[in-house]
């Protein structure tokens, strides 16, 4: 979108920005137009849908942030004042904290059914270029009312369309969020960084009631979240962070810079120094180091087995070590069940799998596993006495991940 120029933030976001800085994109309005325009120095419509033409080439769908807050220059405050609060002085009302060059529209404004109806709209201009997936921020600045209302309105009209919550709000706010309808939600697994922090938030999620509305998407960073786990720098600090997202849940994502290991924070935050919502950043995307291979290649292995592309389907198992994770997952159609094991530490791990109780379906009969696949090297181990010993070097990779043979 266009992004305002009054009360411009800088890098870092610094209170004044320079004539080249961009802005936060999360400042949405100028004079070019508002919440269903491009920004002028991105393209222009026809190429916006060129590129949603070759993404689906690739076989991927096109996801766009909605947040519904403008920049005090969004057209909508003179064509309509009536949708904003207003000082005495006759300026408009901004966000609270360090967030002047935001203003969050009135809700429950005299002309409340034109306001909502306005972000609709937009969100059907960008249905009807081809987007079909939202990634919802900031709920907390309309009430939830209007979410309900909205959601409602768009998935009778394009019940294809995904909305994403995407919020680390209070637990009782995400879960009714959820009910609401956001197809998935953000959780709180970039704090969950122990094997009993891990057991009992996805026990948690992956039992009733959660499991029949709550669909969780774990990101492992967020531009607003660098956690403090990653910010050593360590590679199989984000391996292991990368697997864990990538098995737990049916869905997972990676936002940019984790693949180059970007670790460098404000001191004392969980936030990137030099963010992107502050600034453009170039990247070489080859630079040594990079774990671009390795999240590929979880990748692959989720194509692969039906049984990683689920969520509720999760059990846990009593693996010896305690700074380790062990879980199967299994799926029916088509067949598949996997074990995985994955360090949550970064020194040598030797431990005992017991899977005395894991079996997999054979022709319609359950069997005991008696074999485990690594489906990264392909190698065949036999379980014997129950279990299975296992030796895991982080630094090499600290995820191993088998298919469960009989």
């Amino acid at each position: 979108h266009p992004i305002g120029r009054s009360r411009r933030k800088g890098r870092n976001n610094a209170p004044v920005a320079t004539e080249s800085e961009p802005g936060s994109p999360y400042a949405i309005g100028a004079a070019e137009g508002g919440h269903d325009a491009l920004h002028p120095e991105l393209g222009t419509i026809e190429d916006f849908r060129a590129l949603v033409a070759t993404c689906l080439e690739y076989g991927l769908e096109l996801a766009l942030d909605f947040v519904v807050q403008c920049s005090p220059d969004h057209p909508w405050l003179t064509q309509h004042p009536e949708w904003f609060k207003w000082r005495p002085d006759r300026s408009v009302r901004t966000a609270d904290g360090p967030y002047s060059d935001i203003v969050i529209p009135d809700f429950n404004s005299v002309d409340r059914a034109g306001l909502w109806n306005a972000f609709r709209d937009a969100m059907l201009f960008w249905i009807d270029h081809g987007v079909t997936i939202f990634a919802i921020d900031n709920h907390d600045t309309a009430p939830l009312a209007f979410w309900d209302w909205l959601i409602r309105d768009i998935r009778r009209r394009h019940p294809e369309v995904i909305l994403f919550s995407k919020t680390f709000a209070r637990p009782k706010l995400m879960k009714g969020l959820a009910k609401l309808g956001f197809a998935q939600s953000f959780t709180y697994f970039p704090w969950r960084t122990s094997r009993w922090e891990l057991e009992q938030y996805f026990g948690e999620l992956t039992r009733y009631p959660a499991r029949d509305f709550y669909r969780p998407n774990l990101f492992v960073n967020t531009p607003d979240l660098l956690p403090y786990h990653l910010q050593s720098g360590e590679a199989w600090a984000f391996k292991s962070r990368a697997a864990l997202a990538a098995t737990l849940s049916g869905s997972y994502g990676v936002y940019s810079g984790f693949e180059l290991l970007e670790h460098e924070a404000i001191p004392g935050a969980e936030e990137y120094l030099d963010s992107e919502k502050y600034q453009i950043r170039q990247r070489d995307w080859d630079r040594p180091g990079n774990i671009k291979p390795y999240i590929a290649g979880l990748n692959r292995i989720r194509n692969g087995n039906a049984a990683l592309q689920q969520t509720a389907n999760l059990r846990f198992l009593g693996i010896d070590d305690g700074e380790t994770i062990a879980f199967v997952k299994e799926a029916a159609e088509p067949a598949s069940t996997v074990v995985i094991v994955i360090a949550l530490t970064g020194q040598l791990h030797e431990c005992w799998l017991p899977l005395g109780d894991v079996t997999v379906d054979v022709g319609g009969q359950r069997h005991h596993v008696t074999t485990l696949e690594n489906l990264v090297t392909g190698e065949r181990s036999r379980i014997e006495w129950g279990g299975i010993r296992l030796r895991i070097d982080p630094d090499r990779d600290p995820a191993l991940l088998f298919r469960c043979l009989a």
